[in-house]
């Protein structure tokens, strides 16, 4: 029989060591990728409403709700300290710190739930919720099971998953690597570990929350890994019951660094303890 052959019959022909390589690019971009990440002020189609500074409002907000709302994209938008892109990369750890730990809580909420949840309505309770959604949806290192994962968690006018710095991440690995755009990949295993983090500010009466985390993302073929420090940053809703992806502005890109670096502790950076 003749004929071209797939890209995983490509693949599988590929040495082990090519691939590694091609993923220690990826630990050196992964920075880069995630800073290039902006927040899109444009309105969507199905915004009813926007102010000038694209704070997207329903048709019956009163004053009250657009300055809220203004307030919410400002923090959102906010720059972040910024790093260069080998601030990434495996490095010596500090003694020094950008204050002290963390304590957040652990879930409450857990049996049949892919997500986590149950945690309080305090700013490291939405700290935590960030830290188990982005364990959970980076795991598999696809970019379409990071979506699912995010969406579950979106309230109604949240931002595109797609335009978040870690979708990015996961789809520019799969592009440089030569892997399918989406789906499962024999031998191709990763992991996010979370930790580390910051709480960038609150509004609206703390029930807005933007948060950040910092962890060691690792991927690798047949278990031979390479690791790079991603952060993530996400605007936070408390809807009474639950933390949410909030409505509005794409917080701004949050610093990649190493955990524990000196650089880390530059970008603000806290080491996080569960308690």
């Amino acid at each position: 029989m003749t004929g071209g052959t797939s890209p995983l019959d490509r693949l599988r022909r590929r040495p082990i060591a090519v691939l590694l390589v091609v993923l220690v690019l990826i630990g050196g971009v992964a920075a880069v990728v995630i800073a290039r990440q902006v927040t899109d002020p444009t309105p969507s189609a199905e915004s009813p409403t926007a102010s000038a500074a694209g704070t997207t409002v329903p048709p019956e907000a009163t004053s009250t709700d657009i300055d809220g709302a203004v307030a919410e994209n400002e923090l959102a938008v906010r720059p972040m300290v910024q790093l260069p892109a080998q601030a990434a990369q495996p490095q010596a750890m500090t003694t020094a710190t950008a204050g002290p730990a963390i304590t957040v809580p652990g879930p409450t909420a857990t049996s049949g739930r892919w997500i986590p949840g149950g945690f309080p309505d305090t700013p490291e309770g939405a700290l935590s919720q960030l830290k188990v959604l982005d364990e959970t949806a980076m795991a598999a290192a696809d970019p379409e099971i990071y979506a699912r994962a995010f969406l579950e968690l979106a309230e109604r006018g949240a931002p595109d998953p797609g335009s978040t710095g870690l979708s990015s991440l996961l789809s520019s690995l799969r592009y440089r690597a030569q892997l399918p755009t989406t789906g499962p990949v024999a031998g191709l295993g990763a992991s996010y570990r979370v930790t580390h983090g910051q709480i960038k500010g609150a509004t609206s009466d703390g029930r807005y929350v933007v948060v950040c985390v910092l962890g060691q993302f690792s991927a690798g073929i047949d278990g031979r890994l390479v690791s790079a420090g991603v952060g993530d940053c996400q605007a936070m809703r408390w809807t009474g019951s639950q933390w949410r992806i909030a409505s509005g502005a794409l917080a701004a890109p949050a610093p990649s660094a190493w955990p524990g670096s000196a650089d880390a502790v530059k970008a603000g950076y806290r080491e996080l303890s569960e308690g």
